[in-house]
């Protein structure tokens, strides 16, 4: 992978040649290591450097840190050049170091550089990695102590960046899909807006001067139309905060049971919640098994992972029955209204064959691909939708400004 090449910054150091004659001067490098083995092989021995504006440059760094955050995408990235680096030879510092050089996202930079520090100090990477809880997943971390245990980090690891991208593909995929219906209902809201604001007060005033008795829809149109084309800017920020409050509501933990209950509830989008969640937690429980994690451990984690609070109770139960020495088919046998027949048949089979962590990939690899296939005809599935809706809307707006019409010509004749 080719990365951007660094910023040079200015130092100012002192330096000592071969005659014995000290130097100080300042002089442009990516960093002060570059600057040591510039001097070196110019033939002076560097007794000092330091970076100009260093103070500044720290702020703006920690300021930056604050503001970024470590994306998907590039833990992906750190999992695999990681991984590479480990089987290629390189110490673990070592490539932590060469990481921290490569990438231009400060917060993680900071996160790789105290990670090394602490593999410096004797501690596992596995340690390193959990003081960062809110950038490295309960997942990623314990397949990476998995893998210390095993002896095989670098595996560890490429399973992990292999787990992410799966993840992180079927997430793009699902958005991706929803972004469509989100566009056009965004554009009829702002279309429906500026009609009201700038149409229905001239037929307004037509019906006014006519003196036409307007019926109740119309009238209700009439009252919106005003209100819009004299608050027009206040109209935008309602909507806004209406929008951002619903936003808000559905993303409280208290409506989780409710917004949970209703997207199990409504038609087409059930079932690719059911097989999103089935997928999710077959390829999870599957990973941590492969990189040597307990089963307890394992469902603990992926309960974790799964973000419907119905299937966490579901792995909560399957994780009880475990511990009583109970199949770990049963609890998903006894909830087949959200986890397929499939899943707790193929885990019996692979319970009696000593190959769950394998059925459960056979199962992951299954819903991931149904999921696939479903969110590209998504958009197929929403678009007679809308068009249901953007006709309704119209369909109402044109009978409750005809209607008047037809009220002036009956009076004509």
């Amino acid at each position: 992978m080719i990365f951007p090449s660094k910023i040079k910054m200015l130092f100012t150091y002192s330096a000592k040649s071969k005659t014995g004659e000290i130097l100080e001067s300042t002089l442009d490098a990516t960093d002060r290591y570059a600057l040591s083995r510039e001097l070196r092989s110019r033939g002076y021995t560097p007794l000092s450097i330091t970076e100009k504006n260093k103070g500044f440059n720290e702020k703006f760094l920690k300021l930056s840190s604050l503001f970024s955050k470590v994306k998907i995408g590039e833990q992906i990235i750190l999992t695999k050049n990681l991984s590479g680096m480990i089987k290629a030879g390189l110490s673990l510092s070592r490539s932590l170091s060469v990481l921290k050089k490569q990438t231009r996202n400060p917060k993680l930079s900071k996160i790789l550089t105290s990670m090394a520090n602490d593999i410096d100090a004797g501690e596992t990477f596995s340690s390193a990695l959990s003081k960062f809880t809110d950038v490295f997943s309960k997942l990623f971390i314990s397949m990476t102590r998995a893998g210390e245990e095993s002896g095989n980090l670098a595996g560890a690891l490429s399973d992990i960046g292999l787990n992410l991208e799966k993840s992180n593909s079927l997430n793009k995929k699902i958005k991706s899909a929803l972004i469509y219906p989100g566009v056009i209902m965004s554009a009829m809201v702002v279309i429906g807006v500026l009609m009201f604001a700038f149409v229905v007060p001239t037929l307004a005033s037509t019906f006014k001067e006519l003196g036409v008795k307007l019926p109740l829809s119309t009238q209700i149109l009439v009252f919106l139309g005003n209100f819009f084309s004299h608050n027009l800017i206040l109209t935008f920020i309602i909507i806004f905060g209406v929008a951002f409050g619903f936003f808000s509501l559905f993303r409280a933990k208290f409506m989780a049971p409710y917004v949970d209950f209703t997207i199990l509830k409504i038609p087409v989008v059930n079932k690719l919640t059911k097989e999103l969640n089935t997928a999710r937690t077959a390829r999870t429980i599957s990973s941590l098994l492969l990189s040597g994690v307990s089963i307890i451990r394992s469902i603990e984690i992926t309960e974790d992972v799964v973000q419907n609070i119905y299937y966490k109770k579901v792995l909560n139960e399957a994780k009880v029955a475990v511990e009583k020495g109970e199949p770990f088919s049963k609890a998903f046998e006894a909830h087949i209204d959200l986890y397929p027949v499939m899943m707790s048949e193929m885990i019996q089979v692979g319970e009696e064959t000593g190959k769950l962590s394998d059925m459960l990939l056979e199962i992951a690899l299954f819903y991931e691909e149904e999921v696939e296939n479903k969110t590209k005809n998504l958009s197929t599935i929403i678009e007679p939708l809308l068009m249901v809706v953007i006709g309704a809307g119209v369909g109402f707006f044109a009978i409750s400004m005809i209607s008047p019409l037809y009220s002036i010509l009956g009076s004509i004749n």
